[in-house]
């Protein structure tokens, strides 16, 4: 007897795996398909305009470049695929946050829509060249986005430094540097004193571990732990730094032991007190004597004194 067709057979687990496939299909519906509803729309993207619209060809980050005194303008893209508005605030930040100028600053973006805001980054006229770093903040929904943001800001490069308010107080020898140019420096500092009976320090130029700002001022300590106890001294830094940068300063100071100065005091303050404890006496003695004087009771003129009478007695006796 002849088998019977497998075919009636196949067509309904056929039809069953298809009906499976479309009921999965729709239960993996994207969550962006599906409708937003009330309330803040999510997903939002914010990037440097420019480059497809799906982010090819995008700029990792805005690159600005000017002189001081200039004024850049660039464009910001915040992208809402949501189905109901978005708005965002914007605002600068970073060291070159207060540079940044806005239109407005709270953007509205309608529901599915990508929106280019225009911006532009003042740079200050006293600005140093070199480069600045900064960010554009974006916040929107309770979340927010940042774009770097660079600033590359043109100009000739002046190095200046100086070395202020040097003291030598004990074994420790006190001053400040100042970044008196417009760019980042790191001074070198050489240490020298001289005595009444020569070179009592020689340090030679070492780097110090720092760097100065634009504009920075700070205050350092040098230590001598071998400083003189007796000496009248005179200490002299010098500072330097790339570019050309240099200056020096100095400062005297007298190494006096303490204990023998006031042995000294005590001793001139006792011979003081001698000298004129003895002064005293002679003075009183003086106005004894000079009063004893003058109190004494004159001779008569029926009284002749006492060599007269034996020299009439002795001549008497002679005749």
């Amino acid at each position: 007897m002849p088998q019977s067709t497998p075919y009636v057979h196949r067509r309904p687990f056929a039809l069953a795996v298809l009906f499976g496939a479309l009921l999965l299909s729709l239960l993996v519906v994207p969550p962006a398909a599906a409708d937003d509803g009330p309330g803040t729309p999510a997903g939002w993207t914010t990037r440097p305009a420019g480059g497809g619209s799906a982010g090819e060809d995008a700029r990792p980050y805005v690159y600005l470049e000017g002189t001081p005194g200039t004024v850049l303008q660039d464009r910001l893209s915040v992208t809402n695929p949501a189905r109901t508005p978005l708005t965002v605030r914007l605002r600068g930040d970073g060291p070159a946050g207060p540079w940044f100028r806005f239109a407005a600053d709270t953007v509205t973006v309608p529901a599915r829509t990508r929106a280019d805001v225009p911006f532009a980054l003042a740079v200050p006229r006293d600005a140093v060249p070199g480069g600045v770093a900064g960010e554009i903040l974006t916040v929107g929904g309770g979340e927010e986005r940042r774009v770097p943001v660079r600033v590359r800001v043109g100009g000739p490069s002046l190095a200046a430094l100086t070395v202020e308010d040097v003291e030598v107080s004990g074994r420790t020898i006190r001053y400040a540097l100042v970044n008196r140019g417009n760019a980042p420096l790191r001074p070198r500092l050489s240490v020298r004193a001289e005595g009444a009976f020569g070179t009592l320090l020689d340090r030679q130029a070492r780097p110090l571990p720092l760097e100065l700002a634009p504009g920075r001022r700070v205050e350092l300590t040098e230590p001598w732990p071998d400083a003189p106890a007796l000496d009248s001294v005179t200490v002299r830094l010098r500072v330097t730094a790339e570019g050309g940068a240099r200056d020096e300063a100095a400062a005297s100071a007298a190494y006096v032991p303490p204990a023998p100065v006031v042995g000294a005091g005590l001793l001139a303050l006792a011979v003081l007190a001698v000298l004129g404890a003895r002064a005293y006496r002679r003075g009183r003695w003086r106005t004894g004597t000079s009063a004893a004087a003058a109190t004494a009771p004159a001779p008569g003129p029926d009284k002749q004194p006492a060599e007269e009478e034996r020299h009439l007695e002795t001549a008497g006796a002679e005749s």
